[in-house]
């Protein structure tokens, strides 16, 4: 048959097909069809993703050739996918971040936003996290603490909040803490801190960003969001949902950690984020007789890992077996540690954040 199909009719067919989760952008308008071939009745179609395991991928298969076979009887469309560069990629995410954006409660003014993130669990996330907020608190900072971790939620248990959040006439109020601080966290709304949440990730999705759309803060000099570990879609939907101002990486002396934490970099990277540097967490332990400095874990390979990153260590977190009894207390506010207090002045300075 005579060929009628050309490139720009098939760009304009694809110009109609919008973003799945960016509704106000089109494929092409984004990028992502970077080139057309057509050979006969062989249309070759180019489809640019920011990952090449994009859970919408074959649902934007599908559909583009839908649309262009719809154009002409008698075509064969075949739609290969490619991985986007990172000026691409830097690219997509801006734009993917400025849509996705959530907007706080009414009233509510947040003037910075870190994120804790870790690449594996079992590395002390939150407990950083936790600490950060009692800390900057302590310093006469105005601190929220979102606990994003929404299956894994431990923040209450840390500050011995155990009251369900309060509706008012400006809408729910976050729980408060002993120290001042202002927390948010599944295991608050549940009848028994033992029971578990079983949710499906768009559901956990949504809970974040109600978390942060839903809850009247007041008025934070700084809020810490407790993220889960890992890359799943919950870090995604903070990282792409709130104006995170950066993100502080925790980590373990293993190399295995240190493997994963490398891989919670990138993502964070690659969606535009901020990385204010890493925290090593359980370096080493002082023994209790002789004063003894023990590398329980080995030699650390973390100074390593952050100039691979291009970033900063933070600083050298200890195992103290006394931190772990207040966390269990409930009292990790009442804990002191100079070597964190030290971490707390680095990420003040790095992030900004003003007197």
């Amino acid at each position: 048959m005579t060929n009628k199909i050309s490139t720009s009719k098939i760009y304009q067919s694809l110009r109609s097909l919008p973003h799945p989760e960016l509704q106000k952008h089109n494929l092409v308008e984004l990028n992502m069809i970077p080139n057309v071939i057509i050979e006969g009745d062989h249309v070759k179609i180019i489809l640019a993703l920011p990952s090449l395991d994009a859970p919408i991928k074959q649902d934007l298969i599908n559909e583009i050739r839908r649309r262009v076979q719809d154009l002409q009887t008698g075509l064969e469309v075949e739609v290969n996918i490619v991985e986007m560069d990172e000026n691409q990629k830097r690219a997509f995410q801006s734009v993917a971040r400025e849509e996705l954006k959530v907007a706080p409660k009414a009233g509510v003014e947040v003037r910075k936003v870190l994120a804790v993130m870790s690449g594996k669990g079992g590395v002390g996330k939150s407990s950083v996290a936790g600490l950060f907020a009692s800390s900057l608190k302590k310093r006469g900072y105005t601190v929220g603490l979102l606990d994003a971790d929404i299956t894994g939620p431990s923040i209450p248990k840390m500050f011995g909040a155990k009251e369900p959040p309060l509706g008012g006439p400006e809408g729910i109020t976050p729980v408060e803490s002993k120290g001042g601080v202002k927390i948010m966290s599944t295991n608050l709304l549940l009848p028994d801190e033992n029971q578990a949440v079983v949710w499906r990730g768009p559901l956990i999705s949504r809970a974040i960003q109600q978390f942060w759309s839903d809850i009247a803060w007041g008025d934070l000099d700084i809020l810490i969001v407790d993220l889960p570990p890992g890359t799943s879609d919950a870090s995604l939907t903070v990282m792409q949902s709130l104006p995170l101002d950066g993100v502080v990486l925790v980590t373990s002396p293993q190399e295995l950690a240190d493997m994963v934490v490398r891989k919670a970099a990138n993502m964070a990277a690659s969606l535009g984020i901020k990385l204010i540097g890493l925290v090593e967490n359980m370096s080493y332990l002082i023994c209790p007789e002789c004063g003894a400095k023990i590398d329980l874990f080995g030699t650390s390979s973390t100074q390593q890992t952050a100039d691979l990153l291009g970033t900063q260590l933070l600083g050298h977190i200890p195992l103290d077996p006394g931190f772990s009894t207040l966390c269990d207390r409930g009292d990790i506010e009442t804990y002191q540690s100079e070597a964190f207090e030290e971490i707390t002045d680095r990420v003040i300075e790095l992030s900004q954040l003003k007197d």
